[in-house]
């Protein structure tokens, strides 16, 4: 049979393959036949459409190789076998000529999430790298599209729509997310070298005695409320030597690498600190961090990233445009914060927060404070107008509720009883003031999320798709367990809005890597939605 072989990496979830099928048929827009197998089982795959090879290599998520040739290997493969290259031990002055040398021998046999900028900083809630590229590709998008996230997070929308050469843009209410997410996309066009030897640089700087007499200090720049509050969650050792590491990424002489290493000084930060490191609330825990403890952390955590984004820019060259913008913003009011977008976005493709799941400022509170993004006593007035946040006072609950009660009919029927569900079974039981501000909470997220989509279908162009990635959630109300299905009740809001519901795919929930796992959500869903 003559046509294209193509190969499925063997390692991926049902709903993975169920993406990878998609993507395929979008791109070669022909039949894909399996040829070892049926359509869950097979490992290879043959298009007999007229394709263009290379497109497809450039193109595909999750595929490792299309045809037979010595270069058959897809562009995400290598990609993602970058990372391994970076995680080998191998000296940095080396770097260049390994990653050329071991990239096609060095493939990854299991899933890969943290190639290129991807792996810089922990950040709960990440969605999968390749997911965004093969939603990409299932609608077949144009190389001019414009894409955005007006709930960006850490910007992993962005970064994969900035690599296929796509123009994004990405709103945040968190400062810390928008300048991780920017931080993301302008490593991508840094030069390795540079990135390779501004780390020498920094490692020769701290590896100096410390200068226990440093004549400015970061952490005396700050408010007298904020410097209290760092020394109420880093011993004065730890905050000396943040401070030498600082005034150390301060001396680098270009502002793309001082953001790249303050972003791994940033990753570093809770881990030195005396907050309990898996526990989302404010729990505070004396322990003793030795003395060179920090500055040991921030250089393997600086060489780690650096090794990684330069082993993926030799490997697929730096990016020679600035296709990417992140603002400061609420997804809430996002047309009429980027008018200019307005009815010309071809995509949107956003995870929306949890329900009352996470205290997202609280989560971010000790890097927001040392980076000097917020100010310590601004964080409560921004986690009350965050999107899914679960924290609240008795009036501003009574006040919530009183709004849902004027307001209820904006919402679909099934999302009324819920939270009136929620309501009377908390209401009638002895149960917790968390607890009891639960059902005024989930109507805030639900209306705050219809005046999300309602501006998604601003920003779309007619026929444009928004991809929306949502979190299921549980609770328990007068004893009783109870499934908050997100996903459905977002489904419904958005055809009464009217968008046409285009399909959901489960994802299984996988174990999640990063420090916040004991919180993962139970599972997730990806609603497709198409403007009329």
């Amino acid at each position: 049979m003559d046509g294209l072989v193509c190969k499925i990496k063997d390692y991926i979830q049902p709903f993975e393959r169920h993406l990878a099928l998609a993507e395929l048929r979008a791109l070669t827009r022909g039949p894909v036949t399996p040829l070892d197998g049926d359509n869950d089982t097979a490992i290879h795959f043959i298009v007999t459409h007229r394709n263009d090879a290379d497109h497809l290599r450039s193109a595909l998520a999750y595929w490792c190789s299309v045809g037979s040739d010595t270069d058959a290997l897809t562009l995400q493969l290598r990609s993602e076998a970058t990372s391994l290259v970076a995680r080998n031990g191998v000296d940095t002055t080396t770097l260049p000529e390994t990653v050329h040398t071991l990239v096609p021998r060095s493939l990854p046999n299991k899933r890969c999430l943290r190639y290129a900028t991807h792996g810089l900083h922990e950040y709960r809630g990440k969605f999968f790298p390749q997911l965004v590229r093969s939603l990409m590709n299932s609608i077949d998008l144009p190389g001019d599209a414009v894409i955005v996230d007006p709930m960006c997070g850490s910007g992993t929308t962005l970064v994969e729509a900035f690599l296929s050469g796509r123009r994004c843009f990405g709103l945040d209410r968190n400062p810390l997310s928008v300048f991780i997410s920017d931080v993301k996309c302008e490593a991508l066009t840094l030069e390795p070298s540079e990135l390779l030897s501004s780390f020498a640089e920094l490692q020769t700087i701290l590896d100096r005695p410390l200068d226990f007499h440093l004549e400015s200090r970061k952490s005396d720049s700050f408010s007298d409320s904020d410097r209290a509050y760092l020394h109420r969650w880093f011993s004065s050792t730890v905050l000396l030597e943040l401070d030498h590491i600082d005034k150390a990424i301060a001396s680098l002489s270009s502002q793309p690498i001082r953001n790249f290493f303050s972003v791994c000084l940033s990753n570093i930060l809770r881990g030195v600190s005396w907050q309990k490191n898996e526990d989302l609330r404010i729990r505070r825990e004396v322990s003793d961090i030795p003395p060179g403890e920090t500055g040991k952390r921030f250089l393997a955590e600086a060489q780690r990233s650096a090794r990684l984004v330069a082993a993926f820019l030799i490997e697929r060259g730096s990016a020679m445009t600035d296709g990417w913008h992140v603002d400061l913003g609420d997804a809430r009011f996002a047309a009429s914060l980027a008018p200019q977008l307005a009815g010309n976005v071809d995509a949107v493709i956003t995870s929306p927060p949890y329900a009352t799941a996470l205290p997202y400022i609280d989560t971010d509170r000790l890097s927001l404070v040392y980076l000097g993004l917020l100010p310590r006593n601004a964080h409560r007035h921004l986690d009350s107008h965050m999107i899914g946040n679960r924290e609240v006072t008795l009036k501003e609950r009574d006040g919530l509720w009183m709004s849902y009660e004027q307001n209820r009919d904006l919402l679909p029927n099934t999302t009324r009883m819920l939270i009136e569900k929620i309501h009377l079974l908390n209401k009638n039981n002895n149960v917790g003031f968390r607890r009891r501000n639960l059902a005024a909470l989930l109507s805030k997220y639900f209306f705050d999320m219809r005046l999300v989509i309602q501006d998604i279908q601003t920003l779309l162009r007619p026929g444009g798709t928004a991809f929306l990635v949502v979190g299921n959630n549980r609770t328990r109300a007068g004893g009783r367990n109870i499934e908050i299905k997100t996903a459905h009740h977002l489904e419904r809001l958005a055809a009464e809005l009217g968008f046409q519901p285009a399909g959901s795919l489960s994802m299984e929930m996988l174990v999640s890597r990063d420090i916040f796992r004991r919180n993962a959500m139970p599972s997730e869903r990806i609603l497709m939605l198409k403007r009329t």
